[in-house]
């Protein structure tokens, strides 16, 4: 019987782990380490509001009430993105002038970020307020007048709207600030194109 009773307890017994490296992990995780990014990860994820149904006029009126007090908050630090989202999400409203108040806002403490310019041009361009978006482009070139992609895309737009003779007014007030040899090659390119643009149309 007792041989029997050690054998059972011999077949039954787990085998004991071999471990092949005793030397301590190289990067020590702690309890607290991992509960902190948990924690963190709660904190990342976007918590999203559930989907308002909006059913008259009232409604939509708190609605972008309580909108744009939120975007005045995000924006009140200087957070440009913040004025971008909030002037395209004016304008996916269709109210074009407070969209137009919020990147007049924007620029106040901006101005010298031109890519701001660039979107508010956009903008006036996208809803075919052209005369708007000259004004812009007018203000741009005046307060950065080195930044050569201000140029450039002014004169774009007048040559897309067929507007050579204000494309080349801008070309030589451009000029005037002695820009690099690119803009003044540009310059040329354009006067040889709008030359045999003309000798096409006199057949001369």
């Amino acid at each position: 019987m007792a041989k029997v009773f050690e054998g059972y307890r011999k077949d039954t017994l787990p085998r004991a782990t071999v471990v092949k490296n005793k030397s301590p992990a190289p990067v020590q995780i702690t309890a607290e380490q991992i509960l902190r990014e948990a924690r963190e990860r709660q904190e990342g994820s976007e918590i999203r509001p559930p989907k308002q149904q909006i059913t008259d006029s009232t409604e939509l009126s708190d609605y972008r009430l309580r909108r744009r007090i939120e975007f005045e908050d995000r924006s009140r630090d200087g957070n440009i993105q913040a004025w971008v989202r909030y002037a395209q999400w004016e304008e996916s409203h269709k109210d074009y002038a407070r969209a137009r108040s919020v990147w007049e806002r924007a620029l106040q403490g901006n101005y010298r970020n031109h890519a701001i310019w660039l979107k508010y041009v956009e903008f006036e361009m996208k809803n075919k307020f052209v005369n708007s978006a000259r004004n812009v482009w007018d203000r741009a070139v005046v307060l950065l007048p080195r930044v050569d992609q201000l140029w450039y895309k002014y004169i774009h737009m007048e040559e897309m709207l067929g507007n050579i003779a204000g494309a080349r007014q801008i070309f030589e007030r451009w000029m005037n600030w002695s820009p690099d040899q690119q803009a003044w090659l540009s310059f040329i390119k354009f006067q040889l194109s709008c030359s045999c643009k003309e000798c096409l149309r006199t057949g001369h």
